[in-house]
């Protein structure tokens, strides 16, 4: 079945400068010049290979457009707005980690990302298309209230749902991140609101290395409704496809809302660079399939996914496009060519030991109300 899918990319995205770190370690010294793991390469490589694949001509282009400074404050302090607005207007700075650079256009770039998510699922509320793929730089599901954090800027899908609330066109919301990284930012902005149930599936103690246990629940009117599945490193395919089916699934089916973001970090790909997870481009092939089905049932189909991590260049694209086909219906004739050196890989199998931290996820959810059945 064929599906109207909006799709968001804009050039400046690629131009978002994070300087010439050797990884994440600034250059000088014995650290010669190379580039940010957060660079363009992973993102204009997957926009690239959704023009050249044909598969472009065939989704909603749906224009990119800045978010507001009334936006970013409607989740962001106004302190951490005007840091990076005149860090930007100096010619570049940090987002407040110290490991995350931007240069002179990082607040221009930060809000056209938060108001590219913002966009593609205004698209999606109005009926314009069936489901959204925003393909955003820089990130944001590590942005904090008062600051960025993980090369994120801003905290684009958070920013998308406080608009969309304060129009009147959202009540409740589900957040699934299934970027590599814990999902800190959407966890710690809602944090006792009943209203956004948030869920991370994440590679366990990766970054923040100190968040996103299962004992971390929300609190207040929001006890319940955050979720993390931190799997142990070296999960792959079957894992992230159970934690979808036995957590995301009955809590989202259970939340029952208005419309479901997906947090969508191609970095448990076992070619990331940040990243110990052994996720194939089948692998979030199958991601999608499910989370389309959750939402077939629990919100009438509406889901927008907001491009988050993914640091293969080589890799990215064709996990990218993956997705793009479920999301559409439409299968192009790409084929991954790394999967001769991981389709068959045991790691892609589910163990007794992911299991283990799947069981103990789901048995919270339970027991906090938040899946009723499975």
């Amino acid at each position: 079945m064929t599906r109207k899918t909006g799709y968001v990319w804009h050039e400046k995205y690629a131009w978002h400068d994070t300087g010439t770190h050797a990884g994440l370690v600034p250059s000088g010294g014995y650290v010669q010049p190379y580039r940010n793991f957060e660079s363009p390469d992973s993102k204009a490589r997957l926009a690239g290979l959704v023009e050249v694949s044909g598969l472009l001509e065939q989704l909603v282009r749906i224009p990119a457009v800045e978010a507001s400074d009334a936006d970013l404050l409607r989740v962001h302090t106004s302190g951490h707005v005007e840091r990076i607005r005149s860090q930007s207007l100096a010619g570049g700075g940090d987002a407040g980690d110290g490991f995350s650079p931007f240069g002179a256009s990082g607040f221009e770039v930060g809000k056209l990302a938060a108001g590219g998510t913002l966009a593609a699922a205004r698209a999606v509320l109005d009926g314009t298309v069936d489901n959204a793929y925003a393909l955003v730089r820089p990130p944001g599901h590590h942005a904090e209230p008062d600051q960025g954090r993980g090369y994120c800027l801003f905290a684009n899908v958070p920013v998308a749902i406080e608009a969309l609330r304060a129009e009147g066109r959202l009540s409740r919301v589900a957040i699934f991140d299934y970027d590599v990284h814990h999902g800190n930012g959407a966890q710690k902005i809602y944090w006792d609101d009943p209203d956004v149930l948030t869920i991370s599936v994440h590679q366990d103690g990766l970054f923040p290395v100190d968040t996103g246990q299962v004992s971390e629940q929300g609190a207040g009117a929001g006890a319940g409704t955050n979720i993390n599945v931190p799997l142990p490193a070296g999960s792959g395919d079957g894992a992230y496809w159970s934690a979808v089916e036995r957590v995301a699934g009955p809590a989202i089916r259970a939340f029952a809302p208005d419309l479901i973001i997906v947090s969508s970090g191609f970095d448990p790909s076992a070619f990331d660079p940040l990243g110990r997870m052994s996720v194939t481009s089948n692998g979030f092939r199958g991601i999608a399939e499910r989370l389309l089905d959750i939402a077939d049932d629990a919100c009438d189909g509406r889901i927008v996914f907001s491009h988050e991590g993914g640091y293969s260049a080589v890799h990215v694209p064709f996990c990218g496009v993956a997705v793009l086909e479920v999301l559409s219906g439409i299968t192009t004739d790409v084929e991954d060519p790394f999967q001769i050196s991981i389709g068959a890989s045991p790691t892609r199998t589910l163990t007794a030991w992911q299991t283990d931290v799947i069981d103990r996820s789901a048995a919270l959810a339970r027991a906090l109300g938040m899946i009723v059945t499975e």
